[in-house]
């Protein structure tokens, strides 16, 4: 059963386990755990997609309960109206807090994608973020003895593909976890010590206007058990 965080005559938002899809794509036509089948069967009626969360990113997913809603609320998305925010456990200390104004050329995917403009200008792509508390292990990685982590909260003002993923790369703080973009070494030491395996990104809270009764809803996605029992290790930063 996927956990309903919020649900009235027009939405529906879930806590989204990390790892499951949100629909069904060709690129994964055996995977058989599916965000929007199993909230279908679930409450017995159709749901419409609004905006996105990678897999492996747990947290706030909205769904419309029909079509014309949908396009009400993904002209809000479009526009970048709604209010996100995220908790990331990324490498090293980050020990203020500061802006990312850091444009980011299209992410394509080299089967999906294939047939796309590959010439896009970059995009404008602005992400908040504020360190919350640290932690440093007695794990050897590289050249260090040991290895440090910043539990971050991280404000997106826009909505890039992997934008979170991308900029806190950019600014030499990936995200735990990640595959793609992140630090495979430190991702093994990480997963190691804590025995967890998945990417440290979740999508905490959502705010927006209701499309029909106009008013602010904002809706928030505790953590799972595996963030809980790391994050009380970490030791929060004094002012």
């Amino acid at each position: 059963m996927l956990d309903i965080l919020y649900q009235d005559d027009y939405l529906i938002a879930i806590n989204k386990p990390s790892g499951w899809l949100v629909h069904r794509s060709w690129l994964d036509k055996q995977e058989k755990v599916v965000i929007m089948q199993t909230l279908r069967d679930q409450i017995g009626q159709h749901v419409y997609p609004v905006h996105r969360l990678d897999r492996p990113t747990s947290g706030v997913l909205l769904f419309a309960l029909s079509s014309q809603i949908a396009n009400l609320m993904a002209t809000q998305f479009a526009m970048h109206q709604p209010r996100k925010i995220y908790y990331a456990v990324v490498r090293g200390y980050v020990n203020q807090a500061n802006i990312i104004d850091y444009p980011l050329v299209e992410e394509l995917d080299k089967i999906a994608d294939k047939f796309s403009h590959k010439n896009k200008p970059a995009q404008s792509a602005i992400t908040h973020y504020r360190p919350l508390s640290q932690i440093e292990i007695p794990m050897a990685v590289g050249k260090y003895s040991t290895a440090r982590y910043s539990l971050i909260e991280l404000k997106p003002l826009t909505g890039r593909k992997h934008q979170l993923r991308r900029h806190m790369k950019h600014i030499f703080h990936p995200i735990l976890g990640d595959s793609k973009h992140g630090d495979l070494h430190q991702n093994r030491a990480f997963s190691e010590f804590f025995a967890i395996h998945r990417l440290m990104l979740h999508a905490s809270e959502l705010t927006f206007i209701h499309p029909i009764t106009q008013q602010t809803i904002i809706i928030n996605a505790p953590t799972g058990i595996q963030w809980q029992n790391i994050i009380t290790q970490f030791k929060p930063l004094v002012d």
